[in-house]
């Protein structure tokens, strides 16, 4: 029974190596972008610092302990890439993010996993020392596994995921689920508890990644949809640009025309009885004019 359990505990341990190694590499994107643009622009080193102090924590519990091979391989790795991140970000961040990415590495490397080793090396004995260095490491993990609730409280109050990865969530998630079974088949309580947090708190990021994604993509086609534009009424004139010709007046019709506009024009007057001799004479005037032929200018 012992052997299966052992077995099981192997298989586990190999599975959370292959996740942690894909959660190690996660921030090569972000390190290329600082490359490109050779600046570190608005990230923070304490991640990748406190991750470093993290392995070597482990590396240092698992040396003490006699059947947690697993945990040794994959913080080796991790305290090598996070050791080449905190390079990079020192490298190219700005004098003040140096100057306080180094008093960081002071802190945590030098002084806090220093301190941790002297301690435990001349004030604790034999099995004691694995078992409070091993609660050290489960609190510090604790602390690390809280530290999304930061993330998580910033999706609910913008309703955005922008700064929520989902591949990143569900490879945390997966990697929580592994190292907690194979805690839990070993009988290592400082191993499987704080993935039980790990575990909870990546559900609850992925559940918040499925309710405000599908928001933000209706939002989305809500701001895409185009305009409803009101149709334009065209009221076109059949008279414009037409090349009607107005018929041709007869010179009766034209007599017809004066005559009239003359009475129109005595009924205006003081003097009405001169009006027809006006009118005869304006009448006489027309009879001699040619025929006219009037057209509207195209």
């Amino acid at each position: 029974m012992a052997g299966i359990s052992g077995h099981w505990a192997f298989a586990f341990g190999l599975l959370g190596n292959i996740v942690s190694f894909i959660v190690f590499l996660s921030p090569i994107p972000t390190f290329y972008k600082i490359y490109k643009k050779k600046s570190t622009e608005g990230y923070q080193s304490i991640p990748y610092v406190v991750a470093l102090f993290s392995s070597m924590l482990w590396i240092y519990y698992a040396l003490l302990k006699t059947n947690v091979t697993l945990l040794i391989t994959i913080n080796s790795f991790g305290m090598f890439i996070e050791t080449i991140y905190v390079g990079l970000y020192l490298f190219y961040a700005p004098k003040k993010a140096k100057v306080q990415t180094a008093k960081m590495l002071m802190l945590f490397v030098v002084a806090g996993f220093g301190a941790i080793v002297l301690v435990s090396q001349f004030l604790l004995k034999g099995a004691v020392r694995g078992q409070v260095v091993g609660w050290i490491c489960l609190i510090f993990s604790l602390c690390v596994f809280v530290a999304p609730l930061g993330i998580v409280r910033q999706v609910i109050k913008t309703k955005s995921v922008e700064y929520m990865p989902l591949l990143l969530s569900v490879f945390l998630t997966l990697s929580a689920v592994m190292w907690f079974f194979y805690g839990l088949l070993l009988k290592d309580i400082n191993i499987a508890a704080p993935n039980v947090l790990g575990f909870i708190f990546g559900i609850l990021q992925i559940v918040l990644y499925a309710i405000y994604s599908k928001k933000e993509k209706v939002v989305l086609k809500e701001q895409k949809l185009p305009e409803i534009q009101k149709p334009e009424i065209i009221v076109k004139d059949e008279n414009i640009n037409s090349n009607k010709q107005l018929p041709e007046l007869t010179q009766e019709q034209i007599i017809d025309i004066v005559r009239l506009a003359g009475l129109l024009v005595c009924t205006d007057k003081v003097s009405v009885a001169t009006c027809p001799q006006d009118t005869t004479k304006a009448v006489n005037k027309v009879e001699n004019m040619p025929k006219l032929q009037t057209a509207v200018a195209t």
